[in-house]
């Protein structure tokens, strides 16, 4: 394909994968976990996978998913924007085909002081020159 050629903008989401991790700033997040659920975004170029029915050209949902939770649940941060960084830094890594990728982190049981549904964060991430 040509480099100069614009690629088509697909997407992939992946909602709400859940997990039960222990990050947080307070002591106690730390001790007791909590709940977390993280949904991501993958822009790529579809085209050929589609055209070829071939998972070769794509990406695989399931080593998105295991990636995700491997990372959320083996390490430990105190503000899920590192952890949301972490998760786009790696996928973007180890998943050459996408392009940009948006990584959500939702707390739903997040230590604030009001009566609220849940805290999100939502980061993006492009693969430089594309």
């Amino acid at each position: 394909m040509d480099q100069h050629a614009p690629r088509n903008r697909d997407r992939i989401s992946i909602q709400r994968i859940g997990v039960f991790a222990y990050h947080g700033v307070f002591e106690e997040e730390g001790r007791l976990g909590q709940r977390f659920y993280i949904s991501i975004d993958a822009w790529l170029d579809l085209a050929d996978a589609g055209r070829a029915d071939d998972l070769e050209k794509s990406v695989s949902y399931a080593e998105i998913t295991a990636q995700v939770q491997e990372i959320a649940v083996g390490n430990r941060y105190n503000i899920i924007e590192a952890l949301a960084e972490a998760i786009a830094g790696e996928l973007l890594r180890n998943f050459p085909r996408i392009d940009e990728i948006a990584v959500t982190v939702e707390k739903p049981n997040a230590a604030v002081a009001a009566i609220l549904e849940s805290i999100f964060v939502t980061i993006t991430r492009r693969r430089p020159g594309r």
